[in-house]
């Protein structure tokens, strides 16, 4: 099976060189199930060249040992993959917009290819690296079931714009995918090896954010993890997922958000099982049309960490409160430190930062009492980003973005009553959460 070409896009219109094929691999870190990789190895071939594998180490705002020691034991495992199949690994410490030219510089490259990100920082850069390298660049999109720029081509308004418009793409998209394969010609340098604790010394990580131990990064985990829910939480899954004092989640954001695990793969393969119609339908609306609606809302808003990217509505509602008296008000580090007078946040909090994973409907609470108890919107977001991109593991990503989007500023919603500080942005309160699940068990369990 031969990669989509409406997968891929030019990022430049340049001529091809005359030595291997990079693939520089950034959000998508995984060497199976990978349309970039398989992108490569299918340029490769056509060239008569090996392909090499390069990835740049750089360090983000609030990044920490937490997240790095997951990516870096999972690209460990990937590096040792691709040297099984005669594939060259490059390990570069430093912004990539700096260290993949010198890369195709040094190796004469043919062609580079790279995965796609939405994000505003991931696109500059990469169309920064399509400007000033020599030889043609394309973007594949690895990282969706059916391509952001296929799905649509503006930022749809909500889940039921969107839905319609990738369902009637899925029977071309939702296939399954071809196994790796060798290139013809062999990598014959040497490949980097990836040391865990050396390159967090060289990088200067915080260490402060330790790591966790109820997820075991890379793509064999993923796959044991994604079996592991199928077998035991898949049937109850629309009954239990919004109840955060049950196990019912699938716990599989961290490989999507590192690309240990494809998206597609998990669709595909969850699509197959027969089991009961509304869990499916439910993780595959959550897996396909609500992920993919943060892709197209992070590409085509690039204020998405901004209270400018909020819809109309909501920023009147939020101009009109903006002066309404707040019962409470935290600094940012009292709700780092989750002191706060409400024990169910300070317990969302607590499992954020100790476990690097808040459950889903506390995600939507915890966003709204930082609207509630700081001075106005932008704080809330900055607040809100700081902390979910510092504790997360799956921080730092469109999902993320667009879920504070909309628990702080009406994303993807509609108005409501109106009330104080909110406005008419959807309200949660202590006593609704008390109406839905055992809040005496949630926290006990997290504090």
């Amino acid at each position: 099976m031969s990669v989509d070409a409406r997968r891929t896009r030019l990022l430049n219109d340049k001529a091809l060189g005359s030595g291997p094929v990079i693939y520089w691999m950034s959000r998508d870190q995984r060497a199976h199930d990978n349309w970039a990789l398989l992108y490569a190895i299918e340029k490769a071939s056509e060239l008569n060249q090996p392909v090499v594998v390069a990835f740049c180490l750089e360090k983000y705002p609030t990044s920490n040992l937490r997240q790095y020691d997951y990516m870096l034991r999972g690209l460990k495992e990937v590096s040792d993959i691709l040297k099984g199949h005669a594939i060259g690994f490059r390990m570069l410490i430093g912004n990539g917009d700096k260290q993949i030219p010198k890369l195709v510089s040094e190796l004469k490259a043919s062609l580079v290819t790279v995965d796609f990100s939405p994000l505003k920082n991931a696109r500059t850069k990469r169309q920064k690296v399509a400007d000033h390298i020599d030889v043609q660049m394309t973007e594949v999109d690895a990282h969706n079931v059916v391509p952001a720029w296929i799905a649509s081509d503006k930022q749809e308004f909500a889940a039921y714009t969107i839905r319609p418009k990738i369902t009637n793409l899925l029977q071309d998209y939702l296939t399954d995918l071809p196994d790796i394969k060798a290139p013809g010609v062999k990598w014959s340098e040497k490949s980097d090896e990836v040391n865990v604790a050396e390159t967090v010394k060289e990088l200067g990580i915080d260490e402060s954010v330790k790591p966790v131990d109820w997820c075991i990064p890379g793509e064999a985990a993923a796959k044991a993890s994604m079996q592991k829910f199928f077998q035991e939480k898949y049937d109850d899954y629309a009954e239990k997922r919004n109840d955060p004092t049950l196990d019912g989640l699938s716990n599989l954001s961290p490989y999507l958000h590192f690309g240990q695990l494809a998206p597609q793969r998990l669709a595909y393969d969850a699509n197959q099982i027969d089991t009961n119609e509304d869990s499916k339908k439910s993780f595959l609306e959550e897996l396909i049309i609500r992920r993919e609606l943060s892709e197209n809302f992070c590409l085509y808003n690039p204020d998405y960490k901004t209270a400018k990217a909020f819809p109309d509505w909501a920023k009147k509602s939020h101009d009109e409160h903006k002066d309404d008296k707040r019962e409470y008000l935290y600094s940012r580090d009292e709700l780092e430190q989750a002191k706060t007078h409400d024990d169910l946040w300070n317990a969302a909090q607590k499992q954020m930062t100790e476990k690097g994973k808040m459950h889903g409907y506390m995600r939507m609470y915890w966003a709204k009492k930082i609207l509630e108890w700081t001075p106005n919107i932008d704080k809330a977001m900055e607040y809100a980003i700081y902390l979910n991109d510092k504790y997360e593991l799956d921080g730092r990503d469109p999902n993320g973005y667009t879920g504070i989007a909309w628990s702080i500023g009406g994303l993807h919603d509609r108005p409501w009553f109106e009330r104080p500080v909110f406005g008419k942005i959807r309200y949660m309160n202590y006593n609704g959460a008390r109406n839905k699940f055992n809040i005496a068990a949630y926290i006990k369990d997290n504090s």
